[in-house]
């Protein structure tokens, strides 16, 4: 027996895509605005949750967005909607979870270690 569903959700993986791309790019002015403030105040020190704080919302957005196009995604192929949700959330939240205990940790060691600890170009 074949599972086909009457209406495949092509509306929600659309909205979620729109969704991830445009908290990614709230991301990235959010990590450039962060880094400029970095460069102008070098002499200050701050603390590292406070930019995690600004950068929790997009991530949470772009978090979001990916479990529903990956559910959608899940869904469109034939998975029946719980076999998907329950295939789909656990996977992109662990993957997102990991994403931002990098992501902290990056910024964390560029703020002690200074961004050209970063450069890899310049190693050779």
């Amino acid at each position: 027996m074949y599972y086909f569903p009457e209406q495949p959700p092509y509306f929600l993986l659309a909205i979620g895509l729109f969704i991830a791309v445009t908290s990614g790019a709230g991301l990235s002015g959010t990590l450039k605005t962060i880094v400029q403030k970095w460069q102008k105040n070098s002499t200050e020190k701050s603390k590292s949750n406070v930019y995690s704080q600004q950068l929790l919302v997009p991530f949470i957005g772009i978090t979001f967005g990916i479990s529903l196009f990956l559910y959608s995604g899940l869904a469109i192929f034939g998975f029946p909607p719980i076999l998907a949700l329950g295939v789909g959330l656990p996977m992109s939240l662990l993957t997102c979870l990991l994403v931002w205990l990098q992501l902290i940790s990056m910024l964390t060691f560029a703020k002690t270690q200074g961004m050209q600890a970063l450069d890899l170009d310049s190693l050779s």
